[in-house]
């Protein structure tokens, strides 16, 4: 940790921790993209030249005209997890895996990359450096929560990036009341509200006007999108241990998960969220910086983009 003047800047602690064992990957690839299949054999064949054996999951393997292995078994054999597409292939692993808590790598076969930020030239250098335990692994806060229908059924749902809600109309608003710990701090009325992990504050939240959080904070983030009243609708960062509630008054509105999920909210039901017991863990290359990575994907200090 550097010094700087007469004091020593506060650090967020990195993971220490390491793969018990570094032979067996399990992939999953980008959905309706057959024409993946010639890359994936390129980079299974460079796994299996470092001694690491591959498994496909069976509906990835399908789709490319080969076989593979059931999802839940994939998961529960490997002893990490390999997302072959863009960000959305990876948050979906992500998801569907948390259950067995495994650590996930994504490879980059999509546009920009925010969360699969190893490239295709480099799966070889980081092969070699994982089996020499050159690599790290960071826990990523997860959101889990449910909505508690008016007849008291409980739908529910783990989120790596973002809950949003929104009418289920376009071009309809929604009116949704926010709770903190079971007090009632504000009432949104606009095109919906976004309720973000510091991993999701540089997607759907971004685009609304949201801060970025640094990706190991544990905090959500608020956000309205095009709220019709500035007085009020700012957004909002809070610690993690809080909860939110949340009801769509009067409208009827949907609740998207990390966009890949969607859940129908009516008058009378309400939304619960808190900040999952378990975080994602995503290896990264040792030296992957999370500001260097924003320099490069969002052009910052480039006049000509």
């Amino acid at each position: 940790m550097r010094s700087v003047g007469n004091f020593t800047p506060y650090r967020i602690r990195m993971s220490k921790e390491k793969l018990v064992e570094v032979n067996t990957a399990g992939f999953i690839l980008k959905p309706d993209s057959p024409e993946i299949k010639p890359l994936y054999e390129k980079i299974k064949a460079q796994f299996e030249a470092k001694g690491i054996s591959v498994m496909l999951s069976e509906k990835s393997a399908k789709m490319i005209g080969l076989e593979g292995v059931p999802f839940e078994e994939m998961c529960a054999k490997a002893d990490f997890l390999v997302s072959l597409g863009g960000d959305g292939t990876l948050l979906s692993l992500v998801r569907r895996s948390y259950g067995h808590h495994k650590p996930v790598v994504g490879i980059n076969a999509g546009n920009l990359g925010f969360l699969a930020d190893i490239t295709l030239d480099d799966v070889d250098a980081f092969l070699a450096r994982l089996l020499l335990g050159e690599y790290r692994i960071d826990d990523r806060m997860m959101i889990e929560g449910y909505v508690q229908k008016s007849s008291g059924e409980k739908k529910r749902f783990i989120a790596f990036n973002d809950v949003v809600i929104t009418s289920p109309e376009p071009s309809k608003m929604v009116r949704v009341n926010a709770s903190i710990d079971g007090e009632r701090f504000n009432s949104y009325t606009g095109d919906g509200l976004i309720i973000s992990t510091p991993t999701g504050s540089t997607a759907y939240n971004l685009s609304a006007g949201g801060p970025i959080l640094y990706p190991l904070t544990q905090a959500f983030i608020i956000t309205p999108v095009l709220a019709h009243s500035l007085a009020n609708q700012r957004p909002l960062v809070v610690p993690a241990d809080f909860s939110i509630e949340l009801d769509a008054e009067k409208y009827r509105a949907i609740a998207s998960i990390d966009g890949q999920e969607v859940y129908e909210l009516e008058e009378g039901d309400i939304l619960y969220i808190a900040g999952a017991k378990k975080g994602a863990k995503l290896i990264h290359r040792k030296e992957h910086n999370y500001f260097s990575v924003l320099r490069e994907k969002l052009h910052w200090g480039d006049r000509n983009w």
